[in-house]
């Protein structure tokens, strides 16, 4: 795994990347910041009140990337562990207009 994931950076650095290979280095690095710091400051993570409401326990979101059109986005919450945090869903981020958090339906919260 480390061979392809660096072969995939160094492609990236290059600018020799395809488009999926550009997406999947952008996840990689995004789960490694997660995983190390969630509120690392490139994450821009924050707490979607209307998702937590509906789910009934804290829902965040973090850029997977940003100034794309259709950005991505991690949906996540914290657990099952005391130091886990489980991705709930990746999604494009939803358009801007009220209710947009409604479309976005995440895998199972049971923790």
């Amino acid at each position: 795994m480390k061979d392809f994931w660096d072969e995939l950076r160094e492609k990236v650095a290059k600018k020799d990347a395809n488009k999926n290979e550009i997406r999947l280095y952008k996840l990689g690095k995004a789960l490694y910041h997660l995983s190390i710091d969630p509120f690392y400051p490139a994450l821009v993570t924050h707490e979607i009140p209307e998702m937590s409401k509906r789910y009934g326990e804290k829902v965040w979101q973090s850029y997977l990337e940003n100034n794309t059109p259709g950005a991505g986005r991690i949906y996540w919450s914290y657990g099952p562990g005391k130091n886990d945090i489980t991705v709930t869903g990746l999604e494009p981020h939803p358009n801007t207009k009220s209710n947009a958090y409604k479309k976005i339906r995440l895998s199972s919260m049971e923790l």
